[in-house]
């Protein structure tokens, strides 16, 4: 079925269940552009979650729907669910947060580095609090106090095209995060706009599973979240170590470079093309 077949589709089952495009808009929480757009065939591959909201509104299950089309969607490497890193490749923040600290305080910005990454392991596992982290943080620099995560999210910048290419995969296939963060900070950048505000399929927040990548207990639980076989997920991450580990568990995987960016994008999005 093309994507005027499947509009066809949808617009048969509304006018079935009696509604107006706008009744269905109302009911599904869809934007009148979006519904029309489907129906008339214009949006290529309508996201899976879209479409359970209009399947929800009509009270039929997806299956009764649209069959199989929808689930079978595939990138050509054969993954239907994405898991997109979120530090290093939908967002920068590292050196300048710790610019901005050495700025504030007075402390060299290698000593802070170094202090960072002795404690960043154990908040991200959830081993130590936010409050534990900034004051061992702030003890080893030699300040009365850090508060780390408004330096992290005043410092976030996006990395534009790889939002965008994470957005547009979201109409395609089911996506999630796969990160490793300390408490509170992905809620943070969803609250502020800072990451895209989508349905994710799966968010794997290291702080909350209590493990890091590239350790096994993240992955199977990641895996766990997408209910697909292993061969079915992609990882895209700029930790070659996290990509090894994802590799052993079979998962298709993608190496970010944020210093080859335009190289990378294309990459990326070569990889996020779906089937014929």
């Amino acid at each position: 079925m093309d994507e005027r077949g499947l509009g066809k589709q949808l617009q048969a089952a509304r006018l079935a269940a009696g509604l107006t495009q706008q009744q269905l808009c109302h009911r599904a929480n869809l934007s009148f552009s979006t519904l029309t757009k489907i129906e008339r065939g214009a949006i290529k591959a309508p996201s899976i979650f879209t479409i359970r909201a209009i399947a929800g509104a009509l009270g039929v299950s997806l299956d009764d729907l649209v069959g199989h089309r929808l689930m079978s969607l595939k990138t050509k490497g054969g993954a239907r669910f994405i898991y997109f890193d979120v530090n290093g490749c939908l967002i920068y923040f590292w050196q300048h947060a710790f610019d901005k600290l050495a700025a504030d305080t007075g402390v060299g910005t290698e000593a802070i580095e170094s202090a960072f990454w002795r404690y960043n392991d154990e908040v991200c596992r959830g081993d130590l609090s936010v409050d534990e982290f900034n004051r061992k943080l702030a003890k080893q620099i030699g300040v009365p106090s850090v508060d780390w995560l408004d330096y992290y999210l005043e410092s976030v910048e996006p990395i534009h095209e790889m939002q965008q290419l994470l957005v547009q995969a979201s109409e395609r296939y089911q996506v999630g995060l796969l990160t490793n963060t300390m408490p509170g900070l992905v809620e943070s950048m969803l609250e502020n706009k800072q990451l895209p505000v989508l349905h994710y399929g799966a968010i794997v927040d290291s702080s909350q599973v209590g493990a890091i990548k590239p350790e096994k207990k993240i992955y199977e639980i990641a895996q766990q979240r997408t209910g697909c076989p292993s061969d079915e997920i992609l990882l895209i991450d700029d930790n070659n170590a996290n990509l090894v580990a994802a590799s052993h568990f079979g998962w298709h995987v993608l190496w970010f470079d944020d210093s080859r960016l335009s190289e990378s994008i294309k990459r990326v999005a070569e990889a996020l093309e779906p089937t014929a």
